[in-house]
């Protein structure tokens, strides 16, 4: 396996799961039915917020090769930026509450394919919010809004290219993908459920109705 033979496995596997975690029901679920700009900002800061402690730990890590420490200090950094950038959208403070659960999960992951592969699944993940995040606010008549989001996702494009790159270096085996595969799709199975949980909570069919 290489690495783009890597992420389309990891899109395979979790087809069903992306899909839905690019639905509008994501979004919903999210804001837990506030579905107004000032809880889709909050939204995204409680994601921002807690991937850049994610990766700092990482980064932190002693244990860790240096690449992989360097390339999550820089990825910590980036999302300390877009946390700053969503927060300065906020009428009040922010304090984050919960940590979400793909993030609970990623923390637990202590080799560096397992991150580097982790890290991937998230961002995969990321991506599909983001993506309704400026739909909602080309919804909203509000585009300069939406930008501020198509360009968080613009930075995630250039996380997966990064990412791809550390995991060839990470991955020297077979064994190396598959433990980063698996923990790729650990991740986005941790969205997952968390989406469906908040939805049946909420009285929502988390599945599209066709």
């Amino acid at each position: 396996m290489n690495p783009d033979e890597f992420l389309d496995a990891v899109r395979d596997d979790n087809e069903t799961a992306l899909s839905r975690l690019g639905s509008s029901k994501s979004l919903y679920a999210e804001t837990e039915g506030e579905m107004d700009p000032d809880a889709v900002f909050r939204a995204a800061a409680e994601a921002e917020h807690a991937a850049s402690e994610t990766f700092q730990k990482w980064a932190d890590d002693g244990d860790a090769a240096e690449a992989v420490r360097e390339a999550f200090a820089e990825f910590a950094a980036q999302e300390r930026d877009h946390y700053e950038q969503v927060v300065g959208k906020l009428d009040s403070d922010h304090e984050p509450s919960d940590t979400p659960a793909i993030h609970e999960y990623l923390r637990g992951i202590e080799d560096d394919a397992g991150r580097v592969g982790g890290f991937l699944g998230r961002t995969l993940a990321s991506e599909k919010s983001k993506a309704q995040m400026v739909g909602f606010f080309v919804g909203q008549a509000d585009p300069q809004t939406a930008q501020v989001f198509r360009d968080l996702g613009g930075d995630l494009e250039g996380q997966i290219e990064r990412g791809t790159e550390l995991l060839a270096e990470v991955c020297e085996s077979d064994e190396d993908y598959e433990r980063a595969l698996e923990v790729a799709s650990g991740a986005i199975q941790a969205a997952y459920d968390e989406y469906t949980e908040t939805l049946e909570g909420m009285g929502v069919n988390p599945k599209p109705v066709c």
